[in-house]
C-alpha cells in the first residue's frame, strides 16, 4: 500500500524523497528571507510569470526548457485612489517621459516525470519616472527582479483523459517569490520585494471547432514581509493554426489591503508623492499575444502584450515583449 501512494503521484520512492526535501528547502529559504528583510517597502507586483497559463503544460520527463523573456513598458497616466491623472512630463526637446520599466528574466523548466515539474525564474529590471520629483530629474532604479521558482503536479491532461470529453488539462503549482536586488524606496519600483508563499490553478482546454480552446491562471500570493496579500485571477482564448498560436484575455490582480497613494502639487511634475508600504494596488487589464513553435526542434517564439485600462493605485501601462523557449532532452 505505501508502495501504491508514490505511484499515484507519478513519483517512485527515491524521487518522492528528493521533491520532499526541494520543497522544505523552498520553505526554509522563504522563512529566512521573512526574517532578515525589513518591513518598509515601496513596490508594485511584478514577477516572471509564463502568459496565457502556460504553466498548465509540463515538460517530458528529463526534459529541459530553457528560454528568456524581455519586455517594457510605459504609462503616462496613473490611479491616486480611483483618480486617474496625467503624468506625462513634457521636455523641452519635445519629448514625452512617463514611468519607463524595461526588464528581461530567464525560464528554466524541468520535467521530473511525466506529471510533476520544477520551474526557476530570474532575471534583471530597471525602472525611471521623472513625473513626482519637483525638479523634473529622473528617479530610476535597477538590479536583479524578484525571483520566482516552484513545483508543479498536472492533475489532468485532456490528452490522457479518454472516459470525458470536459477533462481540462489542470496543474497546481507551489510556489514561492524572493525579493530582488533594486531601490525599493522608490516609488513604483519594479517588484514587492518580498519573501511569499504563492500556489496557483492553471488550466487549459481545447472545445468548439478545431484549435479553438480557453485558459485559465489564478495565484494567492501570501506575503511574509508586509502582509499585505495579493491575488490573480486571468481567463481567455487561444486559437491554434498549424504550428502559430494566438491568444486573448482579461487580468484581474488586487492587493487584500493597504492604503492609496497621494500626489503633492498641481501638476507635472509634482512636488512629492506619498507611496507607502502597504499601497492597495488594483489592476485590470486586456492581455493579446501569439506564438509559432518551430517543426524540427520544437523551439517557441512568442509575443505578449498587456494593457491595464482601469485600476487604483498603479499606472496605466502598456506592456510589449517577446520569448522564446528551447527544449533539451527528454523522452
Amino acid at each position: 500500500m505505501q508502495e501504491m501512494r508514490w505511484l499515484n503521484f507519478g513519483l517512485g520512492r527515491e524521487q518522492c524523497s528528493k521533491l520532499r526535501q526541494g520543497v522544505r528547502w523552498l520553505a526554509r529559504a522563504v522563512l529566512l528571507a521573512a526574517l532578515v528583510l525589513p518591513a518598509s517597502l515601496r513596490a508594485s507586483e511584478n514577477t516572471p510569470r509564463l502568459p496565457f497559463a502556460q504553466w498548465a503544460d509540463v515538460p517530458q520527463e528529463g526534459q529541459l526548457i530553457a528560454g528568456a523573456l524581455y519586455e517594457q513598458s510605459e504609462a503616462y497616466y496613473m490611479w491616486a485612489g480611483t483618480t486617474r491623472h496625467n503624468i506625462t512630463l513634457k521636455a523641452p526637446d519635445g519629448e514625452s517621459y512617463g514611468i519607463d520599466i524595461r526588464q528581461g528574466y530567464v525560464m528554466l523548466d524541468y520535467g521530473l516525470t511525466a506529471r510533476w515539474a520544477a520551474d526557476l525564474n530570474f532575471g534583471g529590471t530597471t525602472v525611471g519616472w521623472r513625473s513626482f520629483d519637483p525638479g523634473g530629474a529622473i528617479q530610476q532604479t535597477t538590479g536583479l527582479m524578484d525571483t520566482t521558482f516552484g513545483v508543479r503536479y498536472q492533475l489532468f491532461n485532456e490528452n490522457w483523459a479518454t472516459n470525458s470529453p470536459w477533462v481540462p488539462t489542470l496543474t497546481f503549482r507551489a510556489g514561492a517569490v524572493l525579493p530582488g536586488l533594486y531601490d525599493r524606496h522608490i516609488a513604483f519600483a519594479p517588484g514587492n520585494h518580498s519573501a511569499a508563499i504563492e500556489p496557483s490553478l492553471l488550466a487549459r482546454k481545447h472545445f468548439g471547432w478545431k484549435g479553438l480552446g480557453a485558459w485559465f491562471d489564478a495565484w494567492y500570493r501570501w506575503m511574509h514581509t508586509n502582509g499585505n496579500d495579493q491575488y490573480m485571477a486571468s481567463v481567455g482564448l487561444f486559437q491554434q493554426i498549424g504550428q502559430w498560436e494566438l491568444d486573448a484575455g482579461f487580468r484581474h490582480q488586487e492587493s487584500t489591503s493597504g492604503e492609496d497613494i497621494i500626489l503633492f502639487g498641481d501638476g507635472v511634475p509634482y512636488q512629492n508623492i506619498s507611496y507607502q508600504s502597504d499601497v492597495r494596488e488594483i489592476s485590470e487589464e486586456v492581455t493579446l499575444g501569439f506564438s509559432y513553435v518551430t517543426r524540427k526542434r520544437h523551439v517557441r517564439l512568442g509575443f505578449e502584450s498587456r494593457k491595464t485600462f482601469d485600476g487604483r493605485n498603479t499606472d496605466s501601462a502598456l506592456w510589449l515583449g517577446g520569448y522564446f523557449q528551447v527544449p533539451f532532452g527528454g523522452k
